[in-house]
């Protein structure tokens, strides 16, 4: 069978790469379609689905895949809970929106949303929108009924507190679904989004490995559009490696969470940017010919880095999940450049992304003393409080980055 055509416009509408799916499960979809159309000619089957948006959802329904349940990967839903009840204290940050897109059949978003509440948040303080191409599973997530496929944790006592038993299903409570507005919508289309405000909060959690690599790129830039400069992107375990922009982890390793890297902005200090400026001195007149000349790699290495440069290309590093790397590279420059509390938060957050939480804690503490001004220093601390279950702490430093904030009248 020629599948060129239905290929093709497969990877047209929703960027699918079709041999992530493999080619017997592409001619399995059409075959299902031409035959309830009654026809065997795959070219014809094409013209009727360019023509015909009911028939080329059908297609979709047929091709993608739509495999979830409840708390997958649950550190992921703690990590969202802890971010979003920290944005919640500070000024102007409520409602604290979050994306789920894909949202399948409704599984993740009333995760984020049963997290949410459990944490403590009230409905007003949170609104999650979940978007899918797939009508079918959009209509399963309305009705909010499920079987026991989508229980497939150990600790499952979250179905005691969101849910009531009916017959062989379970429905969901209607506090958890009254948090979630689900709609179609199309991450590809040129438009989506463009009527939103920006989200703090993004999952887009096994979608890109299933797309094209043009496909790939047109999400990412949805994505930057959409996500708030300090907000958190949410991805699959394969998915963080496929991202091209400057992308930093945003937690520990097992959270698959990602934030914008670093860049210089108006914290710089003066003393910081004063010594990226300062040319390398040439030694005094008495010492020259005294000894050998200094190789040109040598000489380039003992010279004064550029702060930016040593962001850049740290940045780098962690956005290849070479976090390690980037750590050795941060620590080797460090000594060669005026205290930069730019730096010191970058080297918290790869320390947190290789898990060692006390280092990272150090850090960020060293990033306040520079700047007593850094509010993401201030939340990266609650955060960190919160994971050890300091709630006092991590209240006090809540209140600290909603203190600075208030004071730059940020909203």
């Amino acid at each position: 069978m020629n599948l060129t055509g239905a290929e093709q416009l497969l990877r047209e509408w929703i960027g699918l790469d079709a041999m992530t799916i493999g080619m017997a499960a592409l001619a399995r979809a059409v075959r299902t379609r031409m035959a309830a159309l009654g026809i065997d000619d795959p070219e014809r089957f094409v013209a009727i689905v360019r023509s015909d948006r009911a028939e080329r959802d059908r297609l979709v329904e047929e091709v993608i895949v739509a495999e979830s349940w409840f708390f997958r990967d649950q550190q992921v839903f703690a990590f969202v809970a802890d971010f979003a009840v920290t944005l919640a204290s500070l000024p102007g940050r409520v409602p604290v929106r979050i994306l789920c897109a894909p949202c399948a059949s409704g599984e993740e978003p009333y995760s984020v949303a049963m997290a949410l509440l459990d944490a403590g948040l009230t409905p007003g303080q949170f609104v999650i929108d979940a978007i899918d191409v797939s009508y079918a599973a959009l209509d399963r997530a309305h009705r909010g009924r499920y079987s026991a496929n989508a229980f497939r944790n150990t600790d499952n006592s979250f179905r005691d507190r969101w849910f009531r038993v009916d017959g062989s299903g379970a429905v969901i409570d209607d506090a958890v679904r009254a948090g979630v507005r689900f709609a179609w919508a199309n991450l590809l289309d040129d438009n989506f989004g463009a009527d939103r405000d920006r989200y703090d909060v993004i999952f887009c959690r096994n979608l890109l490995i299933y797309l094209t690599a043009e496909a790939r790129g047109r999400v990412e830039q949805t994505v930057n559009r959409l996500l708030r400069p300090d907000g958190i992107l949410v991805l699959g375990a394969a998915e963080p490696p496929i991202m091209k922009g400057d992308w930093i982890p945003a937690g520990g390793a097992s959270v698959f969470a990602l934030r914008r890297g670093i860049h210089l902005a108006s914290r710089v200090t003066t003393a910081a940017v004063t010594a990226a400026t300062t040319p390398v001195r040439p030694p005094p007149r008495s010492q020259r010919g005294t000894a050998a000349p200094t190789p040109p790699a040598v000489a380039a290495e003992e010279s004064t880095p550029l702060l930016e440069d040593v962001l850049e290309r740290a940045g780098g590093l962690a956005n290849e999940r070479r976090y390690l790397q980037a750590l050795e590279f941060c620590e080797q420059s460090r000594p060669r450049l005026a205290p930069s509390p730019e730096l010191f938060f970058l080297m918290g957050m790869l320390h947190q992304s290789l898990g060692d939480l006390d280092r990272a804690e150090g850090c960020f503490h060293k990033t306040l003393y520079l700047d007593a001004t850094h509010e993401e220093a201030l939340l990266a601390l609650a955060l960190l409080a919160r994971q050890r279950g300091d709630a006092r702490m991590a209240e006090t430093y809540r209140q600290s980055a909603a203190r600075v904030l208030a004071r730059k009248g940020v909203s």
